[in-house]
């Protein structure tokens, strides 16, 4: 069995997507469409940057979701390896769950790019700047970090945002909890914690408001039936069905990003080989989290022609 998983925040750089949009004008046209979308010139700002603006929330959001969709575009096209049929299910790490929705059919390209325009400037408007942080703890496990979160809130917001593998956890909240959690590490055994440069602190109660802006966006744009089923990042657990989905993104505004439980219930459901779309920021994760889990990532048109060769 195979899953394709696809990216989140954090793994967009300037130049993403350039080449593939050279050699292919089936990625040509995924970038295209999201410009058009968006109103926005964003395929640009992903070639040539400002760093800034592309790490701006409300663009890196679509920006990564694009990259991976023209990916699994010359994928599709170009070699004849559909998804759908070389896949068993799908799975995204945060908006890396609205990628995978399109990949399987649920949103189309354009509706994709605009809910995750959306969410990022949900997210980034939730919490006014300098009030909100997030902290990697390496060397944590979910228990270790879910203590330092209790120790560290003090009444105020300290959640795992994260739990990414099994030595890397993120918390969000409050700025001051957390810099109290990063000063407390080494009393709950965890190696370090290290401030995450982010604009906003995902996954936590204090998106409140963007998940209720997300709540009304997608009741205007609901997900339609998809090909394959999708892992949630909420539940940890199998979807299938489009209603539930719809719920379950809500949800993910605030609730923790449940990666490593979920790369565990697809190894538990049978899963043997892993695929990333547009990073490689999944694959080594998954390593981490099971050492027999065959993993690729795919970002270059030498990447998608070896899995062509492998899988086709």
């Amino acid at each position: 069995m195979r899953a394709f998983v696809f990216p989140g925040q954090g793994s967009q750089k300037v130049g993403m997507g350039a080449d593939l949009a050279d050699a292919s004008a089936a990625a040509r046209e995924v970038f295209e469409e999201v410009d058009e979308a968006l109103s926005q010139a964003l395929s640009t700002v992903m070639r040539e940057g400002p760093e800034d603006q592309l790490t701006l929330t409300e663009n890196a959001q679509p920006a990564i979701m694009a990259n991976s969709i023209a990916t699994l575009r010359v994928l599709e096209r170009e070699f004849g390896v559909v998804l759908a049929d070389r896949g068993d299910c799908v799975a995204g790490h945060s908006l890396g769950e609205y990628s995978a929705l399109c990949a399987v059919g649920a949103f189309a390209l354009a509706d994709t790019a605009r809910l995750l325009k959306l969410r990022g400037r949900a997210m980034q408007a939730a919490v006014p700047v300098g009030e909100g942080a997030m902290c990697a703890l390496l060397g944590a496990d979910l228990e270790k970090a879910q203590a330092l979160a209790e120790a560290a809130a003090e009444g105020e917001v300290c959640q795992v945002a994260n739990d990414n593998d099994p030595g890397q956890v993120v918390l969000s909240g409050h700025k001051g909890a957390i810099e109290r959690a990063v000063a407390m590490v080494k009393d709950h055994g965890i190696k370090r914690g290290v401030l995450l440069p982010v604009s906003a602190p995902f996954h936590c109660d204090l998106m409140r408001p963007a998940a209720d802006a997300m709540a009304e966006a997608l009741e205007k744009t609901p997900p339609g039936p998809f090909a394959l089923p999708v892992y949630a990042n909420v539940t940890a657990a199998q979807v299938t069905d489009p209603a539930q989905e719809q719920h379950l993104l809500v949800e993910q505004v605030t609730g923790r990003v449940r990666w490593r439980e979920s790369v565990q219930a697809m190894r538990a459901a049978g899963v043997e080989g892993f695929v990333e779309l547009g990073g490689k920021v999944l694959g080594p994760m998954i390593g981490r989290i099971d050492k027999e889990a065959q993993t690729t990532s795919v970002v270059t048109m030498a990447d998608i022609e070896a899995l062509a060769k492998e899988i086709g």
